[in-house]
C-alpha cells in the first residue's frame, strides 16, 4: 500500500511539474508576444513620425520657394507697374490723381507681399522672436480680413525655443487662422499664449464649430491632422474643442 501511495504521490508530483513547466511556458511565451508587439508597435510609431517628418520637411521647402518667388518675381514685377505708374503722371498730369490711388495700391499689395513672403521663410522665421512674429502675423492679416484677430500675451517670463520648435508652433498658428477663414465664417478670433504651469498657444473663434470627431474622420480633416502631425514631432499636443453653432478652439500645448 505503501508503495501504492508513493507512486500515486510521484505521479501527482510529476504531473503538476509539467503542469508548472507548462504555465511557465505559456508565461514567457505570453510576454515574448507582448515585447514583440511593443516592438511592431514602436516601430509603427517611428516609421510613421518619420513620414510626418519628411512631409513636413517637403511643405517646409515648398513655403520656402514660394517666399523666393514671392519675393524676387511678384516683388520685381510690383516695383517695376510703379515705376511705369510715375511715368504715366509725367505723361498724363490730368490723370495724376487717380493714377497716385492705383500707386498706393499697388505699394499696399507690395507690403502685403513682402509680409507674406517672410511669415512663409522659415529662415526670416528662425531669427525672429516666435510670439512677436506671431503677433505681426496677426496684425498683417486684420489689415486684409474681415475677421478681427485680437492677440493678447499673457506670457509670465520669455521661453526659449528650438529653431524647429519655432518653426513648428508657428505653422501650426497659420494653419489654425487658415482653418478659420476656409471654414469656421467667424467675425472675432482671440489668439492667447500664456506659460502659468506650461506654454500654451490658444486660437478660438466664434464661428459656426463644428463636430470633432466626426470631422476628424473625413476627408476634409487634412488641417487638422496636419497639425496634430507637427505638434507630435517636437513633443506638443493639441485639444480641438468645438460644438455645432458654438465656434472652435484649439489648443497647443507641452505634453
Amino acid at each position: 500500500m505503501r508503495d501504492i501511495a508513493f507512486g500515486v504521490l510521484i505521479s501527482v508530483l510529476l504531473i503538476l511539474l509539467v503542469a508548472l513547466f507548462c504555465a511557465v511556458l505559456i508565461k514567457l511565451y505570453i510576454q515574448k508576444i507582448k515585447k514583440y508587439n511593443q516592438i511592431i508597435y514602436q516601430k509603427e510609431i517611428d516609421h510613421q513620425v518619420q513620414l510626418n517628418q519628411m512631409m513636413l520637411e517637403t511643405q517646409e521647402q515648398t513655403f520656402q520657394h514660394l517666399s523666393q518667388e514671392l519675393h524676387d518675381d511678384a516683388g520685381q514685377q510690383l516695383t517695376y507697374i510703379n515705376f511705369q505708374l510715375e511715368h504715366l503722371k509725367l505723361d498724363y498730369p490730368n490723370l495724376e490723381n487717380n493714377i497716385n490711388l492705383v500707386s498706393s495700391s499697388v505699394l499696399q499689395l507690395s507690403t502685403s507681399i513682402r509680409q507674406l513672403s517672410h511669415s512663409l521663410n522659415n529662415q526670416i522665421l528662425s531669427q525672429q522672436d516666435l510670439i512677436k512674429a506671431i503677433e505681426i502675423e496677426t496684425n498683417r492679416i486684420n489689415q486684409y480680413k474681415n475677421v478681427h484677430i485680437q492677440f493678447q500675451n499673457n506670457l509670465s517670463k520669455n521661453i526659449s525655443f528650438s529653431t524647429h520648435e519655432k518653426i513648428v508652433i508657428y505653422r501650426v498658428f497659420q494653419e489654425a487662422i487658415n482653418n478659420v477663414f476656409k471654414h469656421a465664417q467667424a467675425t472675432n478670433v482671440l489668439v492667447y499664449v500664456e506659460n502659468q504651469s506650461k506654454f500654451l498657444l490658444k486660437i478660438q473663434d466664434n464661428g459656426t464649430g463644428f463636430t470633432v470627431e466626426n470631422e476628424l474622420n473625413t476627408s476634409k480633416s487634412n488641417g487638422l491632422q496636419n497639425m496634430m502631425s507637427r505638434a507630435a514631432i517636437i513633443g506638443f499636443q493639441i485639444q480641438i474643442l468645438s460644438a455645432i453653432g458654438k465656434g472652435t478652439t484649439v489648443e497647443l500645448t507641452q505634453k
